[in-house]
């Protein structure tokens, strides 16, 4: 796959989901673009720009190819999936690409990994991981860690957000997991759970479980300390 594929993913970490306010299910196809990004300023120079972890890893030239997370032999990747909920399939998403979700629209959860070829520093990288979501309208942090996943280089930032005049509370969270041993593979891992914000309370019990059932290790490996 060509670095164009990191496109596929960009917008994944801010879930710019468009959802239906009735019954018809969501509309999944722009997923891959934040289409809610604030336009950029002319007075603003280009370097003072945030840059998402896919644009950074790009110009490292880093190439991107998404994984099967339940193919992959030298790590496991992984979340529950609590009673009620469902696997979402559209083939607007990549392959690989694993998502469910409760009832016809929201809670939603999405899971993408991506193999990396390139040199990069993962730590750098992971810098770059509150972009995408802060790029949403009307952002609002709630919670905010830079620090390690499961002994991984990690960014996860939870907050609130617009869409199409709906509030919506999201979790997201991006780990440069490296593989067993000997190839010592690299992956970008993007993990996201959303809900409508009104109804955090009534679907706490769920996205809790996924979240904390959220895994990324590698198979046989001791867990870290």
């Amino acid at each position: 796959m060509s670095r164009a594929g990191f496109g596929l993913v960009a917008g994944v970490a801010a879930v710019v989901l468009a959802a239906g306010c009735g019954t018809e299910p969501p509309n999944y196809q722009s997923v891959w673009s934040t289409s809610s990004s604030p336009a950029p300023s002319s007075a603003a120079p280009e370097d003072d720009k945030p840059v998402p972890v896919a644009v950074f890893l790009e110009q490292n030239g880093v190439v991107g190819e998404t994984a099967f997370p339940d193919k992959l032999k030298d790590l496991t990747v992984s979340f529950p999936t609590p009673a009620g909920w469902e696997p979402y399939f559209n083939t607007n998403f990549a392959p690989g690409t694993r998502v469910i979700a409760k009832g016809e629209t929201y809670p939603i959860a999405m899971l993408v990994v991506m193999k990396l070829t390139g040199d990069f520093d993962p730590r750098e990288a992971v810098k770059h991981g509150y972009v995408d979501a802060e790029m949403s309208q009307n952002f609002k942090r709630l919670n905010a860690s830079m620090d390690d996943f499961k002994g991984f280089p990690s960014a996860m930032i939870e907050g609130s957000y617009d869409l199409n005049g709906t509030r919506m509370h999201t979790y997201n969270r991006i780990v440069i997991a490296t593989g067993a041993p000997p190839a010592r593979q690299r992956y970008l891992v993007q993990f996201t759970v959303t809900g409508f914000a009104d109804k955090a309370a009534e679907q706490a019990p769920d996205i809790e479980k996924i979240i904390s059932g959220f895994t990324v290790a590698v198979p046989g490996a001791p867990p870290p300390p």
